[in-house]
């Protein structure tokens, strides 16, 4: 994974003394809250409906065990003990102090972490695909790219007051495990004859309006990126609406004026761009590149498990991918326990994935997407060993991918934006599917929450979809359809009227059963639902 220079050392480092004098001033009364507001977001401080709360970044999800184990260090030290890893790869803590803020940054730094751009109308944390360096099917790692991007887009000159925040992912295989068409702008890189180059996908995205992102360009040479990505962002700052916060994303601006027009306008500004000469120079990539190199797998291993204990071999089958590498394979571990929070771990798990990590994976550990964490480099012969660990932690959830793997945003419990809860809905989900049997029989289904339209939780993303809203002061819970962010990508439809919190629940049932009804010998709850359509899970819905 990548280390600090001289350079990211003294930025990380003065950036922290900035924000301390600026927290000064302000618990000084020498700047107004509104003054404080886009100075503590560029710093990942947002104030929430019970504390501030301090986003931390964690770019393209990947960590180390010393880095894994300051964060859990902060949970003790400045939270409740506790942290919240979201679906941006980051993590959260939602009890923070004005006046402890700047110590928290300053223990990120001893560590090479920060919370820079987190929020505010920049370019925000880079993802990637969680399996990045591991999966058998991708063409390269791309966290190299991910990283050039992020080193390319912090504190960019241009860049850090756009219209509206701006989200990119980065992939190198044909299964998508990032929603990679759900961001600002998606990339995938590929091969053609031979040379390695980007597809280009521009103006995805959630919330209010969600949308697709169409593919802007088939193919761009790796080595022309960051001036192509510099050329769409450019169009997208000159003309990207500032008048009206919820027309303000890029997403909009290509709906408006056209994919074609807005790719007309990006080739044009490319050759402007191109002959800048921003995109750096080889050598360059590849000292960034070297960071990344695979670690030192052991050859010879065997590729058989001891399956004999039943428990274990059902967390096998859910929770442990195939690796790039014999004998070694790739661990999600789950942070969707019954009864738990979504995407939360406490201090003790947390430093406990960290001395897994650091014994079994190499000292590296990746941040999901999906709120769970993976420990990317196992072997085979270690899987029990670790399964038993993570058990007595109660981190041995095997539901990767199924209903109770619920993404869930903090809702009305933490969040001043938020019209309903999401962490109850998804607890008593989960409580009606305990039956692991029950969730298996049921197969994939990818189940999100968002407690408002801002989408958080990435409920249009969801094969079954829950948008919580405010219905004249109650809360009330829209169920949708259809919806993924994999490489099949599509947004759920809203079935129709919506339900209470317990009538929600009732309702994610009374569609698990129009799907077990329906199905075909293999097909998913979301292949069902795209074969039959709506009506019959409507007609089972409301009669």
């Amino acid at each position: 994974m990548y280390k600090y220079d001289q350079y990211d050392h003294s930025i990380v480092t003065s950036r922290v003394e900035e924000f301390r004098d600026q927290v000064n001033r302000r618990l000084a009364g020498q700047i107004t809250e509104d003054q404080f507001k886009p100075l503590r977001l560029m710093n990942g401080l947002y104030l929430q409906l019970h504390a501030y709360m301090l986003r931390v970044a964690v770019p393209y999800g990947t960590l180390d065990s010393r880095q894994m184990r300051m964060l859990a260090t902060i949970a003790r030290k400045y939270d409740r003990g506790y942290g919240h890893f979201t679906t941006r790869q980051n993590i959260q803590y939602n009890w923070i102090k004005l006046d402890e803020a700047p110590d928290i940054l300053a223990d990120l730094a001893t560590v090479e972490m920060h919370a820079i751009q987190t929020s505010g109308n920049c370019i925000r944390n880079i993802s990637s695909d969680q399996f990045a360096g591991a999966a058998a099917d991708e063409l390269v790692d791309p966290r190299p790219w991910a990283e050039l991007l992020r080193q390319w887009s912090t504190f960019h000159p241009e860049f850090t007051y756009l219209p509206r925040k701006f989200k990119i992912a980065v992939i190198a295989a044909d299964e998508d495990r990032a929603a990679m068409r759900l961001h600002d702008i998606g990339i995938q890189i590929v091969e053609k004859d031979g040379v390695h180059g980007a597809r280009i996908f521009v103006g995805g995205g959630m919330g209010r309006t969600p949308m697709v992102a169409p593919e802007i360009k088939d193919f761009v040479r790796l080595e022309d990126l960051l001036s192509y990505l510099e050329a769409c962002l450019r169009v997208y700052n000159r003309y990207g609406r500032r008048d009206n916060i919820y027309k303000a994303r890029i997403k909009i601006l290509i709906h408006e004026i056209g994919a074609d027009e807005y790719r007309r306008q990006v080739e044009d500004e490319f050759v402007a761009v191109k002959a800048l000469g921003i995109d750096p120079p080889k050598a360059e990539f590849d000292r960034i590149a070297a960071f990344f190199a695979p670690p030192a797998w052991e050859s010879g291993l065997a590729d058989a498990i001891d399956r004999s204990d039943p428990d274990f071999a059902v967390w096998l089958d859910q929770n442990v991918s195939a690796h790039k590498a014999p004998g070694y394979a790739v661990v999600t571990i789950s942070l969707k326990p019954a009864g738990g929070i979504p995407g939360d771990a406490s201090a003790d798990q947390i430093d406990l994935m960290a001395d897994l990590a650091e014994k079994h994976s190499f000292d590296e550990l990746r941040v999901t997407h999906a709120q769970n964490i993976v420990l990317p480099h196992v072997r085979k012969a270690d899987l029990h060993g670790l399964w038993t660990q993570l058990r007595e932690a109660g981190l041995a959830e095997a539901n990767l991918d199924l209903i109770s793997d619920i993404i869930a945003c903090p809702g009305l419990d933490y969040c001043s934006l938020a019209n309903a809860r999401s962490i109850p809905v998804a607890q008593k989900i989960h409580a009606r599917f305990a039956d692991l049997g029950r969730q298996r029989e049921l197969g994939e289904l990818k189940l999100k929450i968002s407690g408002c339209i801002n989408a958080c939780g990435h409920h249009h993303a969801g094969h079954i979809g829950i948008l919580g809203v405010d219905r004249k002061g109650t809360e009330n819970y829209q169920l949708l359809l259809g919806g993924s962010g994999a490489e099949d990508v599509s947004l759920a439809k809203i079935t129709g009227p919506g339900f209470s919190e317990d009538g929600i629940v009732d309702a994610v049932e009374t569609a698990t059963n129009v799907y077990l009804r329906e199905r075909t010998e293999g097909e998913r709850f979301l292949d069902t639902y795209r074969r039959i359509g709506m009506e019959p899970f409507k007609e089972a819905l409301y009669g």
